[in-house]
This record gives structure tokens, sequence and C-alpha cells, in this order.
């Protein structure tokens, strides 16, 4: 994913003389207008870059236009999550072998794994306020919306379905039945679906809304989609205990919840989000660190990063979850981010490649978990074309999309420009459209590339010891493929 910085986009300077009227949200400025409440003391400087007429156009607010608030300590867990109330689903200990008697008695579904990482994801409360697998009146809200209406008027986004598809003979097996049982891919109750609702699952409805295309090649249809059955079953989830998936990695499966007890424990004054499903490079690095200064320039005295990588489903070429934390570890080790202020953790949702439409997504998950800055790049949530040589997405559409996404008001997007090797400075700086044949952009092919090689990127790209352990990945590849193709010989002779 390339970068960008906020340098132009919002800093504390001198205030300039205000606009007759605040530009309308449907303005790219328009979600700094709906910022979260800041120091009384600072005044923020907002620069509207997509304006037609001059892209350096910067409208300054009072603080008291913001809604700040007094003085006093800002903590993080004042951003209210999504319909005021964290939801979380897990059943209390005391009644978990009431309601797994009852499970056992109930008309069994069996789920997939990509199923149990959505039962995951609704159980913690990162799709708050929905309650489990969408009814249909919650689905097409979704799909045409990218949003619920709540009962008191107030809209909260929601731009990926969140949806059950079972099979006809599940249907039938069901029959009348108010609820069923969810059984894991392995065995095993995992929830109670109440009070459910069977409607018909359009896939290709479903897919042309959510990626804007029913192209062949969209990894998530490929693989969950495509072979899923023609019912969707919606509900109220119970679940019968934590998820786990016993990988080594569940310590840094922290909840919303956790989440937010993290940040009030280190004391955040704001929190401010980078989702990634790569491995941290020097300019990633360079927009989080560079971000936090911004934030302690605007009057802030503890901004907590969350570096928060994908867990969920992801495409075969990406790097794997255990791989990318292995790295991202070294990383924190390396001092090339500061420990103290970063927590790094896994949000367990699985990966759409929906571009505009899911970056929404990732962005309000992070609100529920208490973050009030969230950091978009280019091409969030995009993918190569699976058929053609270009991007599925506009790259700059994500971060346009997410100023103007419905329910999305009271997070701040930090959009940033891009970050490239720097030539003759000898690391990763951002991008300097003056001195063009200066600056080296790296691919993720070429990355990968020199890893599979066992060659070194230019110094000043990653830590070393980051980088060690892709190089370790991708030759174990290598070998296990050799491995492959020996054995294959092996049979034909």
């Amino acid at each position: 994913m390339a970068l960008s910085a906020t340098a132009s986009s919002l800093s504390a300077s001198t205030p300039s003389p205000l606009p007759p009227t605040p530009p309308s949200r449907s303005g790219y400025a328009a979600a700094c207008y709906s910022l979260p409440k800041f120091p009384s003391h600072v005044r923020l400087v907002v620069s509207n870059p997509l304006h037609k007429s001059n892209p350096l156009t910067r409208y300054c607010l009072p603080m008291s236009q913001l809604g700040a608030p007094g003085r006093g300590v800002v903590r993080s867990s004042l951003i209210d999550p999504d319909g005021g109330k964290l939801v979380e689903l897990i059943v209390p200990e005391a009644e978990r072998d009431a309601r797994r008697a009852e499970a056992a008695r109930l008309p069994p579904v069996k789920i997939g794994a990509v199923d149990l990482e959505w039962v995951h994801v609704v159980s913690e409360g990162w799709a708050s306020p929905l309650r489990g697998f969408m009814r249909e009146h919650e689905y097409l809200q979704s799909l045409h919306f990218n949003s619920f209406r709540l009962d008191d008027g107030s809209l909260v986004n929601m731009s990926l379905p969140i949806v059950l598809a079972i099979t006809d003979e599940d249907k039938q097996a069901i029959g009348n039945a108010p609820d069923v049982t969810l059984v894991a891919p392995g065995g095993g109750f995992v929830a109670i679906l109440r009070r459910i609702e069977i409607y018909k699952h359009n896939k290709e409805e479903r897919i042309a809304r959510t990626w804007g295309t029913t192209v062949s090649g969209l990894p998530y249809v490929e693989e969950v989609i495509s072979p899923a059955g023609n019912w969707l079953i919606g509900g109220d989830l119970e679940v019968l205990e934590p998820i786990k998936y016993h990988d080594g990695l569940d310590h840094y499966r922290l909840s919303p919840s956790e989440l937010r007890k993290e940040f009030d424990k280190r004391g955040a004054d704001a929190v401010f989000a980078f989702q990634l499903r790569n491995p941290v490079h020097n300019g990633h690095a360079l927009l989080m660190n560079d971000t936090r200064k911004l934030l302690l320039d605007m009057g802030y005295k503890n901004p907590i990063l969350l570096l928060h990588p994908l867990g969920g489903f992801i495409k075969a070429d990406d790097v794997p979850l255990a791989v990318r934390m292995e790295q991202h570890s070294k990383v924190l080790e390396d001092g090339v981010l500061d420990p103290k202020t970063t927590i790094v953790a896994i949000f367990p949702s699985p990966m759409h490649y929906a571009g505009p439409t899911e970056v929404q997504w990732h962005a309000k998950a992070r609100l529920n978990a208490g973050a009030n800055f969230y950091i978009v790049g280019r091409d969030p949530a995009g993918m190569g074309h699976p058929t053609e040589k270009r991007d599925l997405y506009d790259p700059d559409h994500g971060k346009k999309v997410l100023s103007m996404a419905p329910g999305l008001e009271k997070l701040n997007i930090l959009p940033f420009k891009v970050a490239a090797y720097d030539t003759v400075a000898k690391k990763m700086s951002f991008f300097d459209p003056s001195r063009v044949q200066d600056f080296l952009f790296i691919s993720g092919t070429k990355m990968r590339t020199y890893a599979r090689n066992g060659e070194n990127p230019p110094d000043g790209f990653m830590c070393p010891s980051g980088w060690k352990v892709l190089v370790n990945y991708y030759q174990s590849l290598q070998h296990e493929e050799l491995g492959n193709e020996a054995a294959a010989v092996g049979v034909k002779s």
C-alpha cells in the first residue's frame, strides 16, 4: 500500500480568517468538522485538498465551534461505539452448561472457517450495534445504503453485509424451528442463533453491489460466496464461549472492550488506528510516527497508535498472519515504532478486497474499539484487477469515500500522501514530485522478489531483523515448492 502524510492536512498554526460559512460535509475536509474532542487550547487548521479552485485553501475553526470540552483529561473511552453501547454476545460462564445442553436439542447448522471469523467479529462488538447475522431488513440496508437506520432515527455505518448462508438441505432440516445451533467446522457447538429469519441469497446482486463488479477471480467471492448455499439465515447470536484459535497468537486478539481498557490504562488522550495486511516497512513507520508528531503538535499529550493487522481470511499470495506478527514484533524490538506508545493487536475480520466499500467497515470497526483517528492511504482494501493489468479501484476513492461516508462523522480521517524510497537520503521519505528521479517505488511484487532471492532491499527500506523474517518465510516456500516438484517427479518415475 502506498502512503501519505498529514502535515498539510491538519496542523496547529496561526488562525487564518474564517470563511463566511464552513464547507458542507460533501467536501473532503468535512470529516474534520466532526472531530472528536480536542484539548481546549488547540486551534485546528483544516485544509481541503479536493477543492477544485484552490487545493490549498485552509479553514481555521476555533475549538468552541468544534465542540471542545472544558479543561481536564480526555479519555479514549469518550468516543462512543455505534449505537451508544458496545455489543458483547459471549454467554456468561455460569450459564454456559445450560446453554450447551439447550444447543444439543436444537437443529444444527454447520458453519465454515470464515463464518466462524464473523461469529468472532460480531460477538466482541466490532460491528456494534449488530447483534448477530443480518436479517433481511438489515441486509438490504447494508447492501443498498452502506448503513443502518436505528430506532432513534440516527445512522450507523454498515458497509459490508455480515450474513450466514445455508443450503436447501439446511433450510429443510430447520423447518419452523425459531432457534438453531451453529456448529464449528471441526465439530463442537459455537453459538445459538435466536429468532431466526431465512431469506433468499441473491449472490449476483450481493457481489455486484459489494465489489462493483462480478468479474471472476475475486478472492472472497470464490472462497466464500460462490460455493455457499442459496439461503441466508439471520438472527441474534449467543456465543457459548470466547472464540480462540490456539495458534500462539490469541494474546494479540484483543476485543474492543479490552482495547478500550488498555487505551485508558495507558492514559491515551487520542488513539490513531492503522490497518494493514502486509509487513511493516519504514514508509509505514514514517507515516505512523509523523501522525503522532502531528497530534502532539495539535496539543495532545499522549496519542497512542493502534497497529492493527487484519487476521481473518486473506488471499493466497498475502503473507500469512503468523509471519506478519513476527515481523511486526521485530519492528517494535528494533525501535522503529515505540512500544510504549504502540499497541499491536489482531483485527479478526475476514478480508473482502472490496476497496472503498470495505474501507468503511475497517474504519467503523476501529471506532467501536475506541479509536478517534483513522489513517487511510492509497487504494485501501484494494487489489489488482483479476483479469486486467490495472487496479480494481481508483486508488484515491477510498479516502474520498471515507470523508463522506454516512455514520462515520465522529471519526477523524487522516489521509496521507505517497511515501517512497529516497535514493539520495537513503531512507523512506514522503514523495517530492520536484525530485521524481530521486525516488524508487518498491512494489509488493518487487519486495517478494528480493526476499525469495535472499537479496537485501535498499538500506533504510525495512529494519534488518524484520526483513530477515520475510526472507526466511519466502525461502521456506521455495524449499517447499522444490520438495513438491521432486515428489511429483518421483511419482511419475
